[in-house]
């Protein structure tokens, strides 16, 4: 969904994140006092002892089994993801600046834990996109069906043939624009054998469109189930593994054969921490999901570094042949301002994903590769009037956001795994590869449209 969280936040390679504005506590806003801090590879154990050493911090390693895990540690106690070796921590500032970030330590990077977003929306100043949002299904039927009526009498009659450029009408009674777009509904996978985790606001467990399908449900919010009570993660999870033949209405997701792990690492409310995406992350890859989507994140400003720590863990998911793709952001309002990459998407090692409309111009809303160091665009994907799922009683609904945009190449790149048995950093080349190229600036789409095998 499109966000517009005024949080800033400044990240260099080192640092605690000082600065911004006060919010309860003393703490700076869009920070929640505690610490991620990353080790070198092969050095947590040492890390582990050096916290304990120097700041007379304990940490618990964050195991999961069938049973399941206690997410009470994520927010009363430290703890380490060893897959990740990373660790989040809480203690004073003065307890943190004895933890050396030297040559000869252990630890790579300190940095503050930031507040994540799904939702948020700005002020809609495109009089089109806000009616895409606001409508109902039935009156975007009855505009769909009015619209390509017109465009196929139009091409019927253009004698010149030229319909690619005109642009070809679609019939999107059978299956979404962004399907059409992504050339999803003319591949012969479905994700068969490939494990899917979405890291957003969990899903409609109830939702009759994923009945019988293999799910794996875990939330990272204290207090709240897996079960999704804000709309959001069962948009984006609809979008990347939907139902081939969902219970009504045009099939509208890419991957409807695999396996699907629903990991709730942002509340009801649309929010979560760090250390809740970390814990996914180390979650996803513990059961060796080759694809992780994540449409959240936070704004950036222009010369912030990107997150050590997230970039550490996408480094370490590409090796172990998983790939993380992420959301651009939703802060620019084109033409008139163009906001940067936000984080965690700025990481060079996440694939960041840019929304286009169903011109294929990018979305007015849509980050930009401003970051010299990290902060590019890597591909774009369909995320203007995107028509998913949604919890009970509604069961669907039309959104706008990179957060659209996002689950599309995640869902295409389940495709690929499937097709070419392509794992992390290959898997990635062909996503960038086979991209539609597009009459628009790479800062802006990266490679171009996502299509499938």
């Amino acid at each position: 969904m499109i966000r517009n969280s005024k949080v800033k936040s400044s990240a260099g390679p080192n640092s605690k994140l000082q600065g911004g504005s006060e919010g309860r506590g003393g703490i700076p806003q869009g920070l929640t006092g505690r610490y991620v801090i990353t080790f070198k590879d092969g050095a947590t154990e040492a890390g582990i002892k050096l916290l304990s050493r120097s700041a007379g911090l304990h940490v618990t390693a964050l195991g999961f089994s069938r049973e399941g895990m206690d997410v009470t540690a994520l927010t009363k106690g430290d703890v380490v993801f060893p897959k990740l070796g990373i660790a989040v921590v809480s203690g004073q500032p003065d307890q943190i600046q004895l933890v050396g970030v030297e040559s000869a330590d252990p630890v790579l990077s300190i940095e503050a834990e930031r507040i994540v977003y799904a939702t948020n929306y700005p002020p809609i100043l495109n009089p089109a996109y806000e009616a895409e949002r606001r409508v109902g299904p039935e009156y975007l039927q009855g505009y769909r069906d009015a619209v390509n009526h017109l465009a196929n009498s139009f091409l019927a009659s253009d004698e010149h043939g030229v319909a690619e450029r005109r642009g070809a009408a679609i019939d999107t009674r059978r299956e979404t624009w962004g399907l059409y777009a992504t050339q999803v509904f003319k591949s012969s996978y479905g994700g068969r054998g490939i494990k899917m985790a979405v890291l957003d606001t969990g899903l409609d467990l109830d939702h009759p469109d994923f009945a019988g399908r293999q799910i794996h449900a875990e939330s990272f919010i204290s207090g709240e189930t897996a079960d999704d009570g804000n709309g959001h993660g069962t948009h984006t999870i609809g979008t990347s593994c939907g139902a081939k033949k969902p219970h009504a209405g045009p099939r509208y997701g890419v991957a409807y054969e695999a396996e699907i792990y629903a990991g709730k690492v942002l509340s009801n409310g649309g929010s979560g921490d760090d250390s809740g995406i970390l814990a996914g992350i180390e979650w996803a890859l513990s059961n060796r999901c080759q694809i992780i989507s994540m449409s959240l994140g936070a704004p950036a400003n222009v010369g912030d570094s990107y997150s050590q720590a997230y970039e550490q863990a996408a480094r370490r998911a590409l090796a172990a042949g998983t790939l993380i793709v992420a959301a651009a952001g939703n802060e620019s309002q084109r033409p008139e301002r163009v906001e940067p990459v936000g984080h965690p998407a700025n990481c060079p090692s996440i694939m960041a994903v840019a929304a286009l409309d169903r011109t294929n111009n990018i979305a007015y809303f849509s980050c930009g590769g401003l970051a010299s160091d990290g902060g590019q665009v890597d591909i774009a994907g369909p995320g203007v009037a995107v028509y998913s799922s949604w919890p009970l009683s509604r069961q669907y609904k039309v959104e706008n956001g990179t957060s659209m945009a996002t689950p599309h190449v995640a869902g295409v790149a389940a495709l690929y795994a499937e097709a070419q048995r392509l794992r992390g950093s290959d898997l990635w080349n062909a996503l960038t590869r086979t991209a539609k190229r597009l009459r628009l600036s790479s800062q802006d789409v990266g490679a171009g449209l996502v299509q499938a095998p």
